[in-house]
């Protein structure tokens, strides 16, 4: 079983007995240094007076097991509280043997409930997207991408009709489905017209209307209860309205019917068993709502739970305010051709070979601006050509650009290894983790960082950020989502792996390097400056030679890359560049 820093924390607050939870888990590197859990000392003379931690407490802390739990080293009280610090080398050797677990959340341990994903945006072209329904259509393609990742069955409605919104979508890196027949709508069309006002109280109605439905009564009855605007009293139909409540009706339906429970078998089950979650703008809020009261109207079949995403306002400053979602994405895949033309010294964005690399670039930067605050609040957009750079660190494009420096280290090694610079990796099992040293009392070089606040936190991210489908039952219309969760732990990963790669030889040292400085401890090449001096930019920290003995002996030994020394680091410009034959 997987290592978990919520398993962790859970048995470190049982054995300090009944209470409210006092241990928490260090993130910042100068902390590191000497522990990985704190339990404060305020919150422990809360819990045991001014006494000390009975002894017993802290004997049985050091003895924690259990399934996640990871292995205690030592428990120690310090001026700031009871200290803790892990087995480092332990926990690595649990991680790095099944890090593939880590990278996907733990199995649903109960039935999870179906969702339909609305997103009222979709119904309309892209001429006519403004920033807050782009920032709505971002938000529901997120949202169904973590849900399908826990294993939830996502169905996104509307299909898009627009015969422009496909392509604009696929230029954003949306997933979301088309369609070319309309659902069938004579059911909910003759409810609709037996549910109508007369004429002489719908009064004068727009063309193209089918007349008003009365939702006072439904209101008072379950509106109200659910957090709906009292306002809401009636409904114009039309039939592009009766149209998108039979898609929902049709998401529904064939859900059900793909799963243990059958519409027609068992209709107040199935209907129980799916969430609607309309992710909507603030423009488009109070429509939704009457939507909502309708289908419930017309549809004794609807699903009982709907709930709402409500996206706030954006705001821009350096555009005009009337920018719409096309003129948005045109405007950063300028700035993001101009900034790279400055980079390079030449134009590019006439280059074929570039095109793809600035689209990507351009979709990461306007996903991180929607996504990176919380959706319900109000998204402020900065404009301006110098928002768009590698050496800021809170923007997509700082994001993509480590992650292109990671994949050229892996292409390096994989390159290396086919010249026989390296030898092939060796199963994790058979590396020795004891020979991991202690990085105290100097900062932490960056692996127990990188695994502690990125690695072993991974899973319970996910679970967190899909956390919104667990409190549907809960009273209220509206839901929130923690879409900026991803967006600041990406961030985090990032300033905290270029920190490191600028920092640490992560492919070791160049042959000529390993000739002056290098040295040969019993049979095994050491990347280690000698005791006297040390190469520019040399590092302590071990590398898998240091670990894996056997692997060292066999192929360590060969001359590394040309470029493994310091000042001829692989670059990201080389997977931010086009390759060509």
């Amino acid at each position: 079983m997987r290592l978990g820093v919520e398993e962790t924390l859970g048995a470190l607050n049982s054995a300090l007995g009944p209470g409210r939870p006092v241990w928490f888990k260090e993130t910042h590197a100068r902390h590191l240094r000497a522990r990985d859990f704190l339990a404060p000392r305020r919150a422990l003379q809360a819990r045991f007076g001014d006494d000390q931690v009975p002894e017993g407490v802290v004997h049985a802390i050091v003895g924690l097991q259990g399934p996640g739990v990871a292995p205690v080293l030592c428990c120690a009280a310090t001026p700031a509280g009871l200290a803790l610090q892990l087995q480092r080398s332990a926990v690595f050797e649990r991680v790095l043997c099944s890090v593939a677990a880590y990278a996907a959340p733990a199995a649903p341990t109960a039935p999870t409930r179906h969702v339909v994903l609305h997103c009222p945006a979709l119904r309309g072209s892209p001429s006519t997207l403004r920033l807050s329904q782009l920032r709505a259509v971002l938000v529901a393609d997120h949202l169904a991408r973590i849900l399908q990742t826990h294993r939830v069955s996502v169905r996104r409605v509307p299909a898009v009709r627009d015969p422009h919104m496909p392509t604009f979508l696929r230029q954003l890196r949306v997933d979301w489905p088309e369609v070319s027949e309309r659902a069938t709508t004579e059911t909910l069309r003759n409810r609709a017209i037996a549910e109508l006002s007369p004429a002489r109280e719908a009064g004068a109605l727009p063309p193209g209307t089918l007349g008003r439905v009365c939702l006072k009564e439904l209101m008072e009855e379950r509106g109200r209860t659910a957090g709906y605007d009292p306002s809401v009293d009636s409904c114009l139909v039309t039939e592009d309205l009766l149209s998108l409540l039979a898609e929902l009706q049709e998401a529904v339906q064939a859900g059900a019917e793909g799963s243990s429970l059958g519409v027609a078998a068992a209709p107040e089950a199935a209907a129980d068993s799916y969430v609607v979650l309309h992710v909507v703008s603030c423009e488009e809020e109070f429509q939704q709502q009457k939507l909502d009261l309708l289908w419930w109207k017309l549809d004794h079949q609807a699903p009982l739970t709907q709930k709402h995403l409500l996206c706030g306002p954006v705001k821009v400053t350096g555009a005009p305010s009337t920018l719409t979602a096309p003129e948005y994405y045109e405007l950063r895949h300028a700035q993001v051709c101009k900034a790279s033309s400055l980079k390079h010294g030449k134009r590019l964005e006439q280059d074929p070979a570039w095109t793809e690399i600035f689209r990507v670039l351009s979709v990461a930067t306007i996903k991180f601006e929607m996504l990176s605050t919380a959706p319900q609040g109000q998204l402020l957009l900065a404009l301006a050509d110098s928002s768009i750079s590698t050496k800021g660190s809170k923007s997509g494009t700082f994001v993509m650009y480590n992650c292109a420096r990671l994949a050229t280290l892996f292409e390096g090694y994989t390159c290396s290894v086919e010249q026989g610079l390296y030898p092939t990796f060796p199963p994790v099992s058979s590396l020795d983790f004891s020979l991991l040293r202690d990085e105290r009392p100097s900062p932490p070089q960056g692996e127990w960082l990188l695994l502690f606040n990125s690695i072993l936190p991974f899973p319970d991210l996910l679970r967190q950020t899909a956390a919104l489908t667990l409190p549907c039952t809960a009273p209220g219309l509206h839901v929130a989502a923690h879409t900026e969760t991803v967006c600041k732990f990406l961030v985090q990963l990032s300033m905290d792996f270029s920190s490191y790669y600028n920092r640490v030889h992560i492919l070791g040292v160049s042959a000529q390097q390993k000739g002056r400085w290098g040295r040969v401890v019993q049979g095994k090449q050491r990347m280690r400056p000698a005791a006297s001096a040390s190469p520019p930019g040399a590092s302590a920290t071990p590398v898998w030679s240091d670990v894996c003995p056997s692997a060292a002996s066999a192929g360590c030994a060969r001359s590394a890359p040309r470029w493994a020394g310091h000042a001829g680091s692989p670059s990201a410009e080389s997977h931010l560049r086009p390759r060509r034959p």
